[in-house]
């Protein structure tokens, strides 16, 4: 079916949410870029693609441990496949790649230039100089994501290795640079994804994509750079500033000296509003008087500058505090004290051009915006951990996030020596990993002021049910950051861990209700009455604006609902947030997730498609029935 794209628009503009300027699906000749690499013809473009060119993402990539001494590594490099794990030992060094690929990006996107569909091995290869004016600092080398093992080489020589396909990391390569020179940089890059026997954190992507798991996105797909510091340099700060005006701050720091002193500097529109001493290495508080406190409707942040010795970084927070508690006797989400009604989309943060990577900041947060002016208030970052610049965005425009950890090998089979099959679930190695990764999930985001909740097992995909882990690791999230919430199982398997009992059903919700669906558990009063995904309703559009890969169009039949009319989705979109409405009003119902924000491959269930270019929702309505949500809620807001 043809959306009306004059009433989509007409909704659109009336509301101040335009699409982006009309250009062509086909991407034009890219002008800007270096002999060999070229932009591939993926199989749905956005109205950013052609805009990339060859410096893509120039964004310093960590706002909350910003330094001035910078280089910003993204470009075209060189980059070539390998036949197996063991080419690691023999690495290519002086030796010119076979492959121009643009960073970031993923392999298998048409923005990298390769758009494979294989892609276990990979070498990539760049050069880059070092001034002079560095060569008493520590230099440092930060990738902000490789997916998944990545193993470094400076200079012929091994600096460093990390897993975990999510996750930034640095390198210190002081030892192995010339300065002025060029320097040679070697990345060998193993992405199982779902290959064999391999079970490790890979959220939607799988080597098989069919439906609801999507293309997958291998290598070095976040910003790469070069960054000078002192010997004893800030490693990494943990900040959190709560709703009566106390600030927590650890300043990690590499060195050991324990008579080391940190100086904090709060600002708030240029002006000091508070200045602390602390020591490095352990946590130490202090109080900033009457701060204007952050929350959806009013997203205040206040600047913050650490000194460290000669190290200086800017970073910023906000200063709330998320909680749970009693209201009108409902166990309720609380936000500086008071109920809030959490409602945004099951967002997957995938491209048709880039995957895993969007095109550009502007396109990411453009997302964003279109989530924020329908009147959410909250989004759920689904089984993906996105660029820090994301959750800056977040913490901008006022939009809290529910964190997922992306899952182990989702809704996978395997047949066993008995010719029975199995769910493919993580041995015990695996699972040791799975929550080492976690942990790195929460230290790498829990600064963010934005995240209210974080998300462990999803729908059971790769939860072991022999025995129940996720009360383990709700502990351990608990440990690493007691200021936020912890959904530890949304969906299902629900054996009452955690702060949520959260529900998902298709389409119609059951949020804090008495009637349940037998996948899902029932509601658990002394927990937070949640609809952790509903909706799923969709509309087929014109090929122009579908992922042209006949396999998942093949599979658009498998999704919950399909309405035959942009009209028929907007009106059975009310009937279904009506509903919530009527479970708010009646029942426990705290919040809820409607999938989702963009359609993505086989899938057409977005507000906007995959590409961006049309719109389903008939903006007023939507912006009613939102507004009628957090009413219902309100008037549920009596405390004890």
């Amino acid at each position: 079916m043809h959306l009306a794209r004059s009433f989509v628009l007409s909704c659109l503009v009336a509301a101040g949410l335009a699409l982006p300027g009309k250009e062509s699906t086909k991407h034009q000749e890219n002008k800007a870029r270096s002999a060999g690499y070229s932009l591939k013809e993926p199989p749905l473009t956005t109205p950013w693609t052609d805009k990339v060119g060859t410096k893509p993402w120039p964004e310093y990539p960590r706002p909350l441990l910003q330094r001035s001494e910078w280089k910003n590594l993204n470009g075209v490099w060189k980059y070539q496949s390998a036949p197996s794990l063991d080419a690691v030992q023999q690495p290519p060094f002086g030796q010119e790649l076979a492959q121009d690929v643009l960073i970031p990006s993923c392999l298998e996107s048409g923005l990298s230039g390769i758009q494979t569909d294989s892609a276990l091995y990979s070498w990539f290869s760049t050069s880059f100089e070092v001034s002079s004016s560095w060569k008493d600092e520590q230099v440092l080398l930060n990738f902000g994501a490789v997916d998944y093992e990545a193993t470094v080489f400076v200079n012929g020589k091994e600096a460093g290795f990390h897993r975990g396909g999510y996750f930034r990391f640095a390198v210190d390569v002081t030892q192995y640079l010339k300065f002025d020179q060029q320097n040679e940089l070697l990345v060998f890059v193993h992405d199982p994804t779902d290959d064999g026997d391999y079970v490790i954190p890979i959220g939607k992507q799988t080597l098989r994509p069919s439906h609801i798991f999507y293309t997958p996105c291998s290598g070095i797909w976040q910003t790469v750079w070069l960054e000078a510091s002192p010997a004893n340099y800030i490693t990494q700060l943990d900040l959190d500033a709560n709703m009566d005006g106390q600030v927590n701050i650890t300043v990690h720091s590499s060195a050991t000296d324990e008579q080391a002193q940190a100086e904090v500097i709060v600002h708030k529109d240029g002006k000091t509003v508070a200045k602390h001493q602390g020591p490095t290495n352990k946590p130490f508080q202090f109080t900033v008087s009457s701060p204007k406190l952050w929350s959806p409707n009013s997203p205040e942040l206040y600047d913050v500058t650490v000194k460290l010795g000669k190290d200086k970084v800017e970073s910023y927070t906000g200063f709330r505090t998320i909680s749970r508690g009693k209201i009108d006797g409902v166990e309720r989400p609380l936000l500086n004290g008071e109920f809030i009604f959490m409602f945004g989309t099951l967002d997957q943060g995938y491209w048709p051009d880039g995957l895993y990577t969007p095109p550009s900041k502007e396109a990411m947060v453009y997302d964003l915006k279109m989530l924020k002016k329908l009147g959410f208030n909250m989004v759920r970052k689904h089984i993906k951990v996105e660029t820090d610049l994301f959750y800056q965005a977040c913490d901008e425009l006022g939009l809290l996030v529910i964190q997922d950890m992306p899952s182990l090998r989702p809704s996978q089979s395997k047949r066993g020596p008995d010719g029975n099959s199995y769910t493919i679930l993580p041995d015990e190695k695996q699972q040791v990993e799975f929550a080492r990764q976690l942990d790195l999930l929460i230290n790498q985001l829990k600064s963010f002021p934005s995240i209210a909740t974080w998300v462990i097992y999803n729908e059971a995909w790769g939860q072991i049910t022999d025995y129940y882990p996720e009360f383990e690791l709700t502990d351990r999230v608990r440990q690493l950051d007691p200021t936020r919430l912890v959904d530890s199982t949304t969906g299902w398997d629900d054996h009452g861990a955690g702060d949520f009992s959260d529900n998902h059903h298709y389409a119609n919700p059951q949020c804090g209700t008495p009637f349940y669906s037998l996948r899902s558990s029932p509601y658990d009063p002394t927990r937070i009455g949640f609809q952790g995904e509903f909706g799923g309703i969709g509309t087929n559009v014109s090929i122009e604006h579908l992922w042209n890969n006949q396999a998942a169009i093949d599979t658009i039949d498998q999704t919950y609902e399909i309405d035959e009319t942009i009209e028929a989705w907007n009106y059975r979109s009310h009937l279904l947030l009506n509903e919530l409405e009527d479970q708010v009003r009646m029942y426990a119902c705290s919040g809820g997730v409607w999938t989702q924000t963009t359609d993505v491959e086989g899938e057409v269930n977005g507000l906007i498609t995959y590409d961006r270019r049309l719109a389903r929702v008939d903006v007023k309505q939507w912006q009613a029935d939102i507004k009628a949500l957090y009413d219902a809620a309100a008037a549920r807001s009596e405390a004890d």
